[in-house]
């Protein structure tokens, strides 16, 4: 069993910190990672700010030279490289921004933004949904996050039998068992347990309110006049 083959894919790395280091390119890092975290803080969300800052550590890995040009441009750069991945610019998303907005948002122009962007997701062979810069929260939806190969055949791990799911799991093929996710959302639709007595037996069990107030005997104001 394995996931889909895509050339040149890098793992990114898990939440990393960029260096602390004094050469020029980790300084360049440092700064990049600055403006990305303020315009994710500002614009975005955190899951958006981590894998900006995952992205920057990745680049360094690589030998990526991101001293050369503007910390700016860099940022941007990696902002829409991310965004492109998770369909920033789709309306339908949450949170969403356009590619001018971004851009505006850093100060450069969408050229220079989508140029810097290119550059960086050819480097790192990105891809539209890539599972590896998917958005935490779109893991569940993202059919590529999902696709395995079982015996030289594609096949969507959510809908495959649970001891393949298990395995693909103990693989680190897939973030999470799907059928566990599925036993959870049924236990809490299914709710507490509501015993419901037979139809007429509440009315059956005692007298109802005129006959108990028959058999009470007249109110006390009626006695009294008596």
């Amino acid at each position: 069993m394995k996931k889909r083959k895509r050339t040149k894919s890098r793992k990114r790395p898990s939440n990393r910190t960029v260096p602390d280091s004094h050469d020029r390119t980790s300084k360049a890092a440092d700064q990049i990672l600055e403006l990305t975290n303020a315009f994710c803080q500002g614009h975005l969300n955190e899951e958006y700010r981590e894998l900006c800052q995952d992205m920057i550590a990745t680049l360094l890995d690589i030998d990526f030279p991101l001293q050369k040009g503007r910390a700016v441009s860099w940022a941007s750069g990696i902002v829409h490289a991310v965004g492109w991945v998770n369909f920033l610019h789709d309306p339908s998303q949450h949170p969403h921004m356009s590619s001018s907005q971004v851009a505006a948002g850093f100060g450069v122009s969408q050229q220079t933004m989508t140029a810097k962007s290119k550059i960086i997701r050819d480097e790192l062979d990105l891809i539209q949904l890539d599972p590896e810069w998917c958005l935490p929260a779109k893991l569940k939806d993202n059919p590529l996050v999902w696709t395995i190969d079982v015996n030289g055949f594609l096949m969507d791990a959510r809908y495959a039998p649970r001891q393949v799911q298990e395995e693909a799991y103990r693989l680190g093929l897939i973030p999470y068992i799907p059928a566990d996710e599925q036993e959870r959302r049924a236990e809490a639709d299914a709710g507490p347990e509501v015993i419901q007595f037979p139809s007429g037996k509440n009315n059956a069990s005692g007298p109802t309110g005129s006959e108990q107030r028959k058999n009470e005997g007249p109110p006390l104001s009626e006695a009294s006049e008596e």
